[in-house]
């Protein structure tokens, strides 16, 4: 079967798209998003997409560290923010926080990888 054409010029967002597609292809839609925060690490594997887990992004103010922060979903490629949903469509509130989490890791990469919708949605932003 294989994966469509890139229709980006970028193979690592390409690679972690491509490594949910395969994931959401073998568990469809329906689950809660913890379910496919564990099974999308076992594919990163069989893809050799480099990852890690549970990324706590500091925020600052005025290079001040304030005493919260967020956690993302992973990190891809060491430049990749990326955010597991299972909703039933991708909207402005996932696509704002994206925008927070790219802004407080300083990374210029981000995908929201949604599972919750009967055909696998993304959406990839890159910050100028």
């Amino acid at each position: 079967r294989g994966m469509p054409p890139n229709p980006f010029p970028d193979s690592e967002t390409y690679k972690t798209i491509g490594a949910a597609m395969a994931v959401h292809t073998e568990l469809g839609c329906g689950f809660l998003e913890k379910v496919y925060r564990v099974a999308l690490p076992l594919e990163f594997g069989r893809l050799g997409v480099p990852f890690t887990t549970e990324n706590n992004l500091k925020i600052c103010d005025k290079g001040i560290p304030l005493p919260v922060g967020y956690f993302v979903d992973f990190i891809c490629f060491e430049s990749i923010v990326v955010e597991v949903k299972a909703l039933s469509a991708i909207g402005g509130q996932e696509e704002a926080q994206l925008l927070n989490y790219l802004k407080a890791s300083g990374m210029r990469r981000g995908l929201i990888l949604n599972f919750g919708a009967t055909s696998f949605q993304h959406q990839r932003m890159v910050l100028g």
